[in-house]
């Protein structure tokens, strides 16, 4: 996967694909990150935002640099890009949406900053518009690290154990089960016996059933969104 990132500020991007995950998918060639200044593309380097017509308080970022830079990048690999425009205004980002984003072979991640995009850059170039949360921050540089992260540890390959993405949570409309390590006491709290019991199919139920209570008490809205609908009603009544 190639992922260019369009940004005022392409320094703040530099640790964070440097460490972990996302430095591990680099190394293993599963995954390219570009990094492009969107200042670089503009008319006049010093400017790329403007006062809104109309009035109003803050400045806008201007058509022109950031479709000069999109301009410029698809020229550069002739690839066809899902374009993503990280702003407030955005579906809300999930886990549902990084597992269709990591089938992508080329992504571009759109970063606002100042009081948004000017409104043709929504019109003109079709993208996809993401929040990662009903808040407001400075830029979507934030935004576009998250979904980055979220995205590329679903690359096949990307995590050495094929389960540990199955098993996480937000898959089947669940929160993860309890996860327990050594030692199997600490501090008078004890790992449950049915986890070093050596019986899967107990564990799995055990899992199963603690994902469900987690979510119901956590999460309740999440059951909304799964088919399993009749699980969840006999494990309350059980309760």
């Amino acid at each position: 996967m190639r992922i260019d990132i369009l940004t005022l500020f392409p320094e703040m991007f530099e640790n964070v694909l440097g460490h972990s995950i996302l430095k591990i998918a680099r190394e293993k060639a599963l995954v390219q990150y570009n990094l492009f200044n969107i200042r670089e593309y503009a008319e006049n380097k010093r400017c790329v935002d403007d006062r809104p017509y109309g009035g109003g308080p803050g400045m806008v970022m201007k058509p022109e640099p950031i479709f000069n830079t999109v301009e410029a990048i698809e020229r550069e690999t002739d690839a066809r890009y899902k374009k993503i425009l990280l702003t407030p205004q955005g579906s809300r980002f999930s886990q549902s949406i990084a597992r269709d984003l990591a089938t992508e072979s080329h992504l571009m991640l759109i970063c606002g900053h100042y009081e948004g995009f000017d409104e043709r850059v929504r019109i003109g170039l079709d993208a996809m518009e993401l929040s990662i949360g009903d808040y407001v921050l400075s830029g979507g540089e934030i935004p576009a690290m998250v979904v980055i992260d979220a995205v590329v540890r679903l690359i096949p390959g990307v995590l050495g154990d094929l389960d540990s993405t199955a098993n996480e949570s937000f898959n089947d409309s669940l929160l993860e089960y309890p996860q327990y390590t050594r030692p199997s006491e600490y501090k008078g709290m004890k790992v449950p016996s049915v986890l070093m019991s050596g019986n899967h199919q107990k564990i799995k139920e055990w899992q199963r059933n603690h994902a469900i209570e987690r979510t119901l008490k956590k999460r309740p809205d999440l059951l909304n969104k799964t088919t399993e609908t009749t699980d969840f009603a006999d494990y309350t009544d059980k309760k």
